[in-house]
């Protein structure tokens, strides 16, 4: 397919492998190919410097050393027990001269609720679905395998993407336990998404897909320091994604550089004849969009009711915004309306889809799971509290099983409701009114201390607007606060993602944020 031909990327790459931790002395040398993007991976399977065999090889060697020994991330729930089998496949047809395109034999982690039909289990890190291998691939997977990825493993999460608890700790499930952030060990990853952001940190494979009803990638790309992308709804199936709610969930990139990310969202984008939503999906030409005057004349809105919530990231933010602005965009204060009028009926309309829509995927996906409904969920937590339930409950989950059905009045205006103050009278008023190509802010505050009494604490959030209406979101690094990364994010209007992801490449070429881990246990205050 003419989308998967190998381009021409003016992507720098980043050129120092992360500072490695004392406990990582067995971790195998000359990982910067590891630490390196798409393009340099390509180039050096070209040159047959590298296979993708080799590489599959030493991101496992990486993930035994940094995830399972060492600083114990947790970041990766599971590996591919056929990832090397699919590599040297992949090398067989480098050999035969047959390129799938630019993810050829390129390895990939998965979050592990995107349905994968070989050896590993599609759990959403719930011990009632620990084993459970799904019947089917996610329409995404079968993408990716049919672009030439070699699927790694897959990463933990939030459990139930982060809809189980009222007071959850993200990143901590039953089957995967706690993944910690490879900026300091005792600090949170935020989530959902949270192994992805951590994984693709510490450089465990080239490339991390994450899923997102509410900051789920955003949040934690920030947090980790990564590039996220949350596309528009529609954009990208969620065809054997088990769900929380159809009307904000969506699959997106989660890496370490936007041309990554840009290549990463060609793949995985197009429609589906079984998610409805992709039928009019509008799939643009990511990678043509890499260009570093991106930012000229663009008018970005400054939306200043999404600062203030922690200072030490508005100053960082306040930096880069005047590298915007030296980059040729024009800067416009403005504030995102009414975004306090869909604060509670957002988690209403999420509460009403989540039954339904699991169920729904279990039946497809995973008939023959031992739990078969909410109900069934809910039950096997209560039989395995000690496990399941060490640190905090399952309040959600009661919650939207005592919801009724789609077909109730409650459900249908609170949608309109969200979709009005989100979309026309939100994100689309705002734009129109200033003329502005995106609107840009802090994704959020730096990592918070993992709490298992208290739970989160996030300090502040740009997810909701763009989540809600269903619009996309990208996050790049913007900066460190005492060690700790902060993003800044692009949000713009429906189908915009090409030109979100010129802006963010242009932004990231001109600044270079980003820097890799060092694994400290705590920061040195």
């Amino acid at each position: 397919m003419k989308r998967r031909q190998f381009v021409q990327l003016g992507a720098g790459l980043a050129a120092s492998a992360a500072v490695i931790h004392p406990a990582l002395a067995a971790a195998p040398a000359g990982d910067a190919i590891l630490e390196a993007g798409v393009q340099a991976q390509q180039e050096a399977m070209r040159s047959g410097q590298l296979t993708a065999q080799a590489l599959a090889t030493r991101y496992l060697a990486r993930i035994e050393a940094i995830d399972r020994a060492g600083p114990r991330l947790r970041s990766v729930i599971e590996t591919n027990p056929d990832a090397l089998a699919i590599a040297i496949e992949r090398d067989r047809e480098r050999k035969a001269g047959k390129l799938r395109g630019p993810l050829h034999g390129i390895p990939v982690l998965l979050k592990d609720n995107i349905a994968t039909a070989d050896r590993m289990s599609t759990s959403a890190g719930s011990l009632a679905l620990d084993g459970v291998r799904a019947k089917k691939d996610a329409h995404i997977v079968a993408l990716l395998r049919e672009a030439g990825a070699v699927i790694l493993g897959k990463t933990n999460l939030s459990e139930w993407a982060n809809m189980r608890s009222t007071r959850s700790s993200s990143g901590w499930s039953g089957r995967g336990g706690q993944t910690r952030n490879p900026y300091a060990l005792d600090r949170n990853t935020s989530g959902s998404s949270s192994g992805s952001g951590a994984a693709m940190a510490a450089s465990l494979a080239t490339l991390a897909v994450g899923t997102e009803t509410d900051g789920s990638i955003v949040s934690p790309a920030s947090t980790c320091g990564i590039v996220g992308i949350k596309p528009t709804l529609g954009l990208v199936s969620r065809s054997g994604i088990i769900p929380i709610a159809h009307s904000q969930d969506t699959a997106g990139p989660m890496t370490r550089t936007v041309a990554d990310a840009a290549l990463l969202l060609a793949a995985l984008s197009g429609a589906d004849a079984q998610d409805s939503a992709t039928t009019d999906a509008r799939v643009a030409d990511y990678a043509a969009a890499l260009r570093p005057d991106g930012l000229r004349g663009k008018r970005l809105g400054v939306a200043r009711n999404f600062f203030g919530s922690n200072e030490q990231a508005d100053a960082v933010i306040e930096k880069e915004l005047a590298l915007l602005a030296a980059q040729g965009a024009i800067l416009v204060d403005v504030e995102v309306p009414n975004t306090d009028k869909y604060n509670e009926t957002e988690l209403a309309v999420l509460l009403h889809e989540f039954r339904p829509d699991l169920e729904a995927w279990l039946a497809a996906y995973a008939p023959h799971a031992p739990v078969k409904t909410m109900g069934d969920v809910i039950a096997f937590n209560v039989r395995h509290a000690q496990r399941e339930m060490p640190h905090f409950g399952q309040e959600h989950l009661i919650a939207a099983q005592a919801k009724p059905g789609l077909e109730a009045r409650e459900y249908k205006d609170a949608l309109a409701n969200n979709l009005r103050y989100s979309r026309e009278e939100g994100i689309d008023k705002v734009m129109r009114e200033h003329k502005l190509d995106a609107l840009v802010a802090p994704t959020g505050g730096p990592a918070w201390l993992t709490d298992y009494v208290n739970g989160d604490h996030y300090g502040g959030s740009f997810s909701s607007p763009a989540a809600v209406a269903g619009y996309p979101h990208v996050t790049v690094p913007a900066g460190q606060v005492r060690g700790l990364p902060v993003g800044l994010s692009f949000v713009g209007g429906a189908w915009s993602e090409a030109a979100l992801i010129g802006m963010a490449y242009a932004y990231e070429q001109a600044s270079r944020r980003r820097r890799a881990p060092t694994y400290p246990a705590t920061l040195k205050l």
